[in-house]
């Protein structure tokens, strides 16, 4: 009887390890920064062309607010479900999504011919924007220590804030006298571009919590704050109307039931025991303030431009870039003051040379059309350089309030959170500065409203100081 050989299994040959890659800190600053930098220029691109493309959609005044108002929106009520997100499924994973979603939405925009598909359109372009502005800080966060190299890191990102502001309104102009959906189609291809840079550079990171997604919280702060705005664009047709008084009540309930849902819920867009931290409520009032007070009136600036100096789109974007390019060179040499002056002080800086700065601009918006001697250049140029300043000091302090105002694994919480704050603001802001600047009181009303509220800012952000 033979003997059978005996078989022996063999293990299965292990499966190879995929390595997770370092981080890389110059290659995630310098994607997420610039993916950040198209995403505001996404943003500002209609300042410069507002009346062309309100010719173009045939929108009549009453709705320009919204062809301003579609993007702001979309960042204001998704942005902390994109910071929630961020921190639970990757931060990666949904900046990705972001840019590639910003990519399609403006090829979508390019391709709309009413208002109302226009507004969708940059709804969905401010929901990408959103998961990009998000994810930004906290991949920084976890691409950078804690120490001055971060702190120069949210400088930098800052800037490009600013240079994304700059750029849009140029972008528009340019390309506007050709064709203005050659804009769009231009910034969709930058977002496309940026998100294949950034599936090769980008390091996954996150802060899982247990829970499932605040679904019903998202809801709930989406319907409150269009109804908000949906109120305040209205309004400029008359405050006391019933449409305008049950939408401002249904805001205020609105908000009012987000804040039982967020008590009762597992995974919580927001941690309302943030709220008790001065240090976050000061990063929440000056994003809430930067959108009322800056935003709110230089995104009508182009267009009160047009109108008072007989400008083109073109001429009005290069005036603008007196600001916006001052405000993104601040804005990247402000880390020299890092250990000498706190975020908080830095903030408050800001909005004082904002107030300082618009008050002579009183005056040199109004007039006849094309009404410009050399006294209204004499103030309009070094008042949009002063305010530039400003801008460029808020817009380096609030990303860095934002981050050390929450804990360290809720970065992008704290970013969502000051990144609704502002865009809820400069929404709001936008459609009481055009209410303000179309009543008797003009562009007059429209600048010391401006002023008025960066005073507020101002004071705010002084007295909310930790103990």
């Amino acid at each position: 009887m033979t003997q059978q050989p005996v078989r022996t299994a063999t293990a299965p040959a292990p499966r190879p390890v995929r390595l997770r890659p370092p981080h890389r800190p110059g290659a995630t600053l310098a994607v997420t920064s610039a993916a950040t930098a198209v995403a505001l220029m996404n943003y500002t691109a209609p300042m410069a062309a507002l009346p062309a493309l309100s010719a173009a959609s045939a929108t009549p005044p009453a709705a320009q607010a919204w062809l301003l108002n579609g993007a702001p929106l979309g960042l204001a009520v998704l942005l902390l479900v994109a910071g929630s997100l961020a921190d639970d499924f990757g931060r990666r994973r949904l900046f990705l999504i972001g840019t590639f979603g910003l990519g399609l939405t403006a090829a979508l925009g390019a391709l709309t011919t009413d208002t109302v598909g226009f507004t969708l359109a940059r709804a969905g372009q401010g929901a990408a924007s959103a998961a990009i502005l998000a994810t930004s800080l906290g991949l920084l966060v976890g691409a950078y220590p804690v120490g001055h190299a971060r702190i120069r890191a949210m400088g930098v990102w800052g800037a490009f804030v600013s240079a994304g502001i700059a750029l849009g309104p140029l972008l528009a102009g340019s390309l506007g006298g050709l064709d203005w959906r050659l804009t769009y189609l231009a910034l969709g291809l930058a977002a496309l571009v940026t998100g294949i840079f950034a599936v090769r550079t980008l390091t996954e990171s996150r802060a899982p919590r247990a829970g499932r997604p605040d679904i019903v919280g998202a809801a709930v702060l989406g319907l409150a704050m269009t109804a908000l705005l949906t109120a305040l664009t209205l309004g400029r047709d008359g405050w006391l109307r019933a449409p305008v008084g049950l939408l401002l009540l249904a805001a205020l309930a609105l908000t009012a039931v987000f804040a039982v849902v967020e008590r009762r819920a597992a995974a919580p867009l927001i941690d309302l025991s943030l709220f008790r931290s001065r240090a976050f409520l000061a990063s929440a009032v000056g994003g809430l303030f930067t959108g009322l007070s800056v935003i709110g009136l230089f995104s009508y600036l182009p267009t009160l431009l047009q109108h008072a100096l007989s400008m083109s789109a073109l001429d009005s974007a290069w005036l603008f870039l007196l600001w916006s390019g001052t405000s993104f060179a601040v804005a990247l040499q402000s880390r020299r003051l890092t250990g000498r002056v706190s975020a908080r002080h830095q903030l408050a800086a800001g909005f004082a040379f904002h107030a300082v700065a618009v008050l002579p601009m009183l005056g040199t918006l109004t007039g006849a059309p094309g009404d410009a001697g050399a006294s209204v250049w004499a103030r309009l140029v070094p008042a949009l350089v002063v305010a530039g300043a400003g801008s460029g000091l808020i817009n380096a302090a609030l990303p860095r309030l934002a981050v050390e105002s929450v804990p360290a694994e809720r970065a992008a919480m704290g970013s969502g959170a000051n990144n609704t704050a502002r865009y809820l603001g400069s929404s709001a802001g936008v459609a009481v500065t055009i209410a303000v600047a179309t009543t008797p009181a003009g562009a007059d009303g429209a600048v010391l409203l401006s002023a008025v509220m960066a005073v507020v800012a101002t004071a705010g952000v002084l007295l909310l100081r930790e103990h």
